[in-house]
């Protein structure tokens, strides 16, 4: 009745359902009532999940696809489960056929309580896309008071962070942005936790560009980015930055990998190998290297997702809005007595883009196309100035230097001027600028500033 809204919620369903055939009281009870015990449940929930994935689904379409009376079922059979054998996932039916068929039509205990479980699974999931869902449709608080995740299970993983490490890893569910978690893996070995990490980084540090670039990524920082015309030069040049930390790295791409550019990339030890799409022999290329992971992310056409970001502490986690601002260095402010060049401010945007995604406390020193010398990780600002400069693999002096937030004295000025730098881009709010200002202009550089921090932990 109702539009098919009522269908299954009755006594003479849920009796039998809930019924428990060893306890005699409800057997005379179901007797009394007319209630036939039922011994099987298959329930295909109406398709919620489905349903809202589909273009242009309107709130009215998600609401009818709400099952009530399916997820009763499965729960009174369920919670009955020595007496009744529940299932509610498709492909679990010929197995149950086969082990039925092998045991004159009975599942074992363990197998009715596996299945039992897995019903509480199921029903939690659905229940929590439809919360998830009707958040994100309605006026609900963007922090909301009970924080419901779905993700699903695609595969375990030889070993965490370290092999005294257990991982698996897991899918968010309907995640729409291309992204590492729907890349289709063409060769190599297993994913490992560190890779899933690295590939992850890299894939959104190359979203950042709309120019050719590569970017090779270690330790879930940086080392070396560049830009080219020609892919296999910017992977070069990517390289170059430093060659010691690329080997045994991820390499990522943002256009297609040409033969050439595989055979460079083959030519050392890589890791993983993340592009939008591999010209026809590049395949064949990396598979002379059958060990590499080769992913292929279509990272065109959809816009990156303003969703969140989360990271676990022991007993809770911190929730917040992923960091997707970006500022256009040519509208910033300019602090310092002299206006950065042309080539300044190209190369002060190429840095600004890459400290975004550095370890803090982050220095980047860039050329208009490529890094030239990263510092990552450090307790101290000026620290970091100082790593950024011994890392460089190539003369400094002209470069311009991007901070992910500001200098909180002007040691990180005075060493940035020991270098060659000649242009500074953070992002200012210093109770010291006016000292950090005046060092730049002693040494006629030229400072913008950006008005946003990116610091990243």
């Amino acid at each position: 009745m109702l539009d098919g809204r009522v269908k299954t919620l009755h006594p003479k369903i849920h009796g039998g359902l809930l019924g428990k055939r060893n306890v005699p009281y409800h057997v005379d009870q179901m007797k009394e009532q007319g209630i036939e015990p039922i011994d099987l449940v298959a329930v295909n929930l109406y398709p919620f999940e489905e349903t809202i994935s589909k273009p242009g689904c309107t709130l009215e379409d998600a609401i009818e696809n709400i099952d009530i009376g399916g997820p009763a079922m499965i729960r009174s059979a369920a919670k009955n489960y020595p007496d009744v054998i529940v299932i509610v996932d498709p492909r679990d039916y010929d197995w149950v056929i086969r082990e039925m068929e092998e045991n004159n039509g009975v599942l074992s205990m363990k197998t009715r309580y596996a299945l039992a479980c897995k019903v509480f699974g199921h029903t939690a999931r659905y229940d929590s896309m439809i919360s998830s869902y009707l958040s994100h449709e309605g006026s609900t608080p963007h922090f909301p008071e009970m924080l419901n995740l779905q993700f699903e299970k695609v595969t375990e993983l030889r070993y965490g962070e370290n092999p005294h490490q257990r991982g698996a890893f897991y899918r968010e569910i309907h995640i729409q942005e291309p992204c590492v978690s729907n890349a289709v893996i063409h060769q190599g070995k297993a994913m490992s936790f560190n890779n899933y990490l690295d590939a992850d980084s890299a894939l959104d540090l190359v979203k950042e560009f709309e120019e050719p670039v590569a970017v090779i990524m270690k330790h879930n920082n940086p080392c070396g980015v560049a830009s080219s015309g020609e892919l296999r030069e910017a992977y070069i040049l990517a390289r170059e930055a430093d060659p010691v930390s690329a080997f045994g790295g991820v390499v990522a791409f943002n256009r297609p990998v040409d033969e050439e550019t595989a055979k460079e990339i083959v030519s050392t030890f890589v890791e993983v190998v993340i592009a939008p799409g591999y010209n026809p022999g590049v395949l064949e290329i990396f598979g002379t290297k059958e060990n590499i992971r080769i992913l292929e992310v279509e990272i065109w056409g959809m816009e990156r997702i303003h969703d969140m970001d989360l990271k676990k502490i022991v007993g809770g986690l911190i929730y917040q809005d992923r960091d997707l601002g970006s500022v256009d260095i040519r509208d910033m402010e300019i602090v310092s007595k002299r206006r950065p060049t042309e080539e300044e401010i190209k190369a002060m945007s190429f840095a600004w883009k890459v400290a975004k995604h550095v370890k803090s406390n982050a220095i980047i020193l860039a050329r208009t196309n490529r890094t030239v010398g990263i510092g990552a990780g450090q307790m101290s600002r000026v620290d970091s100035t100082r790593l950024a400069i011994a890392k460089a693999q190539s003369p400094t002096q002209g470069c311009a230097l991007a901070s992910d937030a500001f200098f909180p004295f002007r040691d990180g000025i005075d060493e940035a001027a020991k270098s060659g730098a000649t242009a500074i881009v953070q992002p200012g709010g210093s109770i010291k600028d006016n000292e950090v200002i005046a060092a730049a202009n002693e040494y006629d550089m030229a400072m913008v500033f950006t008005r946003m921090r990116h610091f990243r932990h």
